[in-house]
């Protein structure tokens, strides 16, 4: 999907099972805004699935809020403990499905993507990822946020994916994977 010059809102969300963040980035022919962030915060909820229903219905109301255009959420990843990974799949599927209950598209990046494409270093700490968003967005931010700096990076980085569809492969050193990617472009 390209930019069409028009307003554009993006909701980036970071599920997480004990705490959500969300951020918010207004587009304004091809400038980004930040509009708002923050968190769910789901540590005093002890039932998993009551967890689930607080996530759809606050990211239900986080999207009736701002109408969002595009959400944008943050792949789980693979970590040691399965169990880990399943809950925050289910928080995952919790909040895509208050989007999809509203009609919105979705779209998924992983974690080093969203790392890589704020910072040029897919490896970097939550803190360089605040950093580089404060300075980008002209905006200060405090540490207690990171989880909502991580949800404001996922929609970031789908604002750099939707002005710059060919980024990942035009900075790719592998030239088949662009070649195949792009046949029209090879003469």
């Amino acid at each position: 999907m390209r930019m069409d010059g028009r307003q554009r809102i993006i909701l980036g969300i970071d599920p997480g099972t004990m705490i959500l963040g969300y951020g918010i980035v207004l587009i304004d022919r091809s400038r980004v805004h930040y509009v708002d962030m923050g968190v769910l915060d789901l540590r005093k909820e002890k039932d998993h699935f009551a967890k689930l229903n607080t996530i759809y219905s606050g990211v239900g109301g986080i999207i009736d809020r701002y109408s969002p255009d595009d959400v944008a959420v943050e792949a789980p990843f693979y970590g040691r403990n399965p169990q880990v990974m399943l809950k925050l799949g289910r928080a995952q599927g919790a909040a895509i499905s208050a989007a999809i209950a509203r009609n919105l598209p979705i779209y998924e990046y992983a974690p080093r993507k969203v790392k890589m494409a704020v910072t040029g270093q897919g490896g970097a700490s939550k803190e360089q990822v605040a950093l580089i968003l404060s300075r980008t967005l002209g905006v200060e931010f405090q540490s207690r946020f990171l989880d909502a700096t991580d949800a404001l990076a996922i929609a970031m980085c789908h604002f750099y994916q939707l002005v710059s569809p060919l980024a990942d492969t035009a900075a790719s050193t592998d030239w088949a994977k662009f070649i195949k990617a792009h046949p029209d472009r090879v003469k």
